[in-house]
C-alpha cells in the first residue's frame, strides 16, 4: 500500500506538470491563432464550442481532462492513505485532496472573477509540491521500518 501511496503523490504532482504545459499550449496557440491576421475573434459561441479550431485547443481539453483525473487520484489517495500506514500519511493526503478541491472552487471563481485565475495558478504550484511531499512521506515510512525492525529484535 505504501507503494501506491507514493506513486499516486507522484502521479498527481506530475499531473500537475502536464496541466501546466496544456494550458500553456492552448495560451499560445490562442494568441497564435488571433495575431494570424484572419479576422479570428473568440465569440460567444466559440467559447460554448468549446474553442474548436483554434490553433492549441487541444490544450484546453487536456487541461479539463487532467483536472477530473487529478481530482480522481486525489480522492483515490485520500481512501488508500487509511489503509497504508504511512506516518502522517493521511494528514498529507488530506491536505493534497483539499488543495485539489480548492482549485476546483477557484476555476469556477475564475470565469466569474478572473483575477482569482492568479490563485489558480498558484495553488497548481501547491498540488504539485504535496504531490512530491505524500511520495516523500511512503518514503519516510519505509526507512523508518529497518530501523524499528531492528529494535524487534533485539
Amino acid at each position: 500500500m505504501r507503494a501506491t501511496y507514493r506513486a499516486l503523490g507522484h502521479l498527481i504532482a506530475g499531473m500537475v506538470v502536464i496541466q501546466a504545459a496544456a494550458i500553456a499550449m492552448w495560451a499560445f496557440g490562442m494568441f497564435h491563432w488571433l495575431a494570424e491576421g484572419d479576422g479570428n475573434t473568440v465569440t460567444p459561441q466559440l467559447a460554448k464550442d468549446f474553442l474548436k479550431g483554434v490553433t492549441g485547443s487541444v490544450g484546453m481539453s487536456i487541461h479539463s481532462i487532467g483536472s477530473v483525473v487529478i481530482a480522481l487520484l486525489a480522492i483515490i489517495l485520500l481512501i488508500i492513505s487509511f489503509f497504508a500506514k504511512v506516518p502522517s500519511g493521511v494528514k498529507w493526503a488530506g491536505f493534497t485532496f483539499l488543495a485539489v478541491l480548492f482549485q476546483w472552487v477557484i476555476a469556477i471563481v475564475s470565469f466569474v472573477a478572473p483575477g482569482f485565475g492568479f490563485l489558480h495558478g498558484a495553488n497548481a504550484l501547491v498540488i504539485a509540491w504535496l504531490g512530491w511531499r505524500v511520495a516523500k512521506q511512503a518514503g519516510v515510512a519505509e526507512e523508518s521500518a529497518p530501523a524499528s525492525e531492528a529494535a524487534a529484535a533485539r
